[in-house]
């Protein structure tokens, strides 16, 4: 199995446009050694011929046109089967729109997402429009065939964030996936945002080759502390990395060959290469995700 790393970055991608915290102004004046990044997004194929995403950001036109294997022979775009949404916020589905020139398209969504992105923002109709769209229900737990030589199993992550659209359950309103190379029984977790590392979430990594996790915050009070934002990392419904509850102290234990921080905000320390945040995760053997890394499984 193949793993594509389209974008790593949290919403609004880095530099974010309207930004000037220390990372955002060290990427545009070349001041600390750092790359940009694009909003998040993975792609996943058993031949690297049938590829499948998940999530499509609002950059997946530069991002499809940066990854030759999703382009046909003949140069055209014909590769990409389906779209499984780890949720209905618009960082993780606003490029659905951007793929209405395609056929068809297939999209894997809980109950609750289908809700909200269906009849709360309206995307899947105005979707609808254009071209034709098919929903693929998701159940979490529930083992799903995906193309040849792949499974998913989604998982349920509970979040007490507040909802931005009304009538949505709240069960499978976030979800992360377990994805498996059926020929090497081998897998990787996706879980680009999660709230809590509870008991039942971390059983889900288990027995995995990489987890892709989320990497939104390096402290609880980033955001609140660079007078960006009134809200938490947790209010916003990601776990930060540092702190005794934080990411890194639950997962830096686990055998796991690969982790790897995704869906990175602008506001993290850790985009910058030379910073002692990176440098700690180095030494926990912890990576930060860049678009175009690939891995193989």
């Amino acid at each position: 199995m193949w793993i594509r790393i389209l974008g790593s970055a949290a919403g609004g991608g880095f530099p974010q446009w309207n930004c000037a915290c220390p990372q955002c102004r060290a990427a545009r004046t070349g001041a600390r050694p750092c790359v940009p990044r694009s909003q998040s997004s993975i792609a996943v194929s058993a031949n690297r011929q049938e590829w499948f995403l998940l999530n499509a950001s609002p950059d997946v036109q530069r991002q499809v046109e940066s990854f030759p294997d999703l382009h046909n022979d003949d140069g055209s775009i014909g590769r990409l089967q389906s779209v499984l949404l780890t949720d209905s916020e618009l960082d993780h589905t606003a490029g659905l729109l951007l793929m209405r020139e395609g056929r068809e398209l297939q999209v894997h969504a809980t109950k609750s997402m289908y809700q909200t992105l269906n009849t709360g923002t309206g995307l899947l109709r105005i979707l609808g429009a254009y071209c034709p769209v098919t929903w693929k229900a998701v159940v979490p737990g529930v083992d799903v065939d995906l193309g040849e030589g792949l499974t998913y199993r989604a998982f349920n992550v509970p979040t007490t964030k507040a909802a931005r659209f009304e009538g949505a359950d709240n069960y499978g309103r976030v979800v992360g996936y377990r994805i498996t190379d059926t020929a090497t029984d081998r897998s990787i977790v996706y879980l680009p945002s999660v709230q809590q590392l509870t008991p039942q979430i971390l059983e889900e990594f288990a027995g995995c080759s990489a987890l892709l996790i989320d990497g939104t915050c390096w402290s609880d009070d980033e955001m609140p502390a660079l007078g960006l934002a009134g809200k938490t990392s947790r209010d916003m419904g990601h776990v930060p990395i540092s702190g005794p509850r934080g990411s890194l102290a639950l997962i830096s234990p686990l055998p796991i060959k690969r982790k790897i921080y995704v869906h990175i905000n602008n506001t993290n320390p850790i985009l910058l290469d030379d910073s002692p945040q990176r440098l700690q995760l180095e030494r926990q053997a912890v990576e930060v995700a860049t678009d175009g890394l690939e891995i193989e499984i």
